[in-house]
């Protein structure tokens, strides 16, 4: 497309603009390991087509990234995913999906930077990949909540067994999702901004 000779790029799609009721806006990401459902729960969620910067993997990530339970996938995340959600008429939020294989994860601290919050996706199958994650988290003081994405071939735990797997304070909320199904992931970013509120209240009291 030519802009030559044009003072005014095209603006938005009506469908992106914001609410025009918005005051608010918070900055989450999504993190865990790879193949774990970041891509798919800011697709399923977001109100905007959502900007994703997936390629496609290649030989030479054999050895290096973890792929177990993902066989079958193609492209994977190497920057980040970036959706859109209006919660309420005035808050929206900003959801920032990172990349999953450790060798892109100096990308983090960027994407972390200004986060209100986080969502941390587990695969049960792979439930040590998700103690870095979480460290990474707890040394940037960003709050998180846990949300176990239902893959159909995944085992399934009771909740507080997984608090107990995962070492979980008990006041980080752990809920099971299905990152596929935009209810499902509205609801983990809904426990999300209820628990950053309730800690907000905390200190507020403190």
């Amino acid at each position: 497309m030519d802009f030559k000779g044009s003072d005014t790029l095209p603006g938005p799609r009506t469908a992106d603009k914001l609410p025009h009721t918005a005051e608010a806006a918070a900055k989450i990401v999504i993190v865990g390991g790879f193949g774990v459902g970041k891509t798919t729960m800011v697709g399923s969620v977001s109100e905007i087509k959502p900007l994703t910067t997936e390629e496609t993997m290649t030989q030479a990530g054999i050895g290096i990234d973890d792929n177990f339970g993902s066989d079958t996938k193609t492209a994977t995340t190497v920057a980040m995913d970036f959706g859109r959600i209006t919660i309420t008429e005035q808050l929206v939020l900003y959801l920032f999906g990172t990349p999953g294989q450790q060798r892109f994860w100096f990308l983090w601290n960027g994407l972390f930077e200004g986060a209100l919050g986080a969502v941390v996706l587990v695969d049960t199958r792979r439930l040590e990949v998700s103690f870095e994650v979480m460290g990474r988290l707890e040394e940037r003081g960003v709050p998180f909540v846990v949300a176990v994405n239902t893959f159909p071939d995944a085992p399934r735990y009771p909740i507080e067994e997984l608090r107990t797997a995962l070492d979980l304070s008990p006041d980080i909320p752990i809920m099971e999702c299905d990152a596929r199904r935009r209810a499902s992931s509205r609801d983990v970013l809904l426990t999300l901004m209820r628990f950053l509120h309730s800690l907000a209240m905390q200190g507020a009291l403190n």
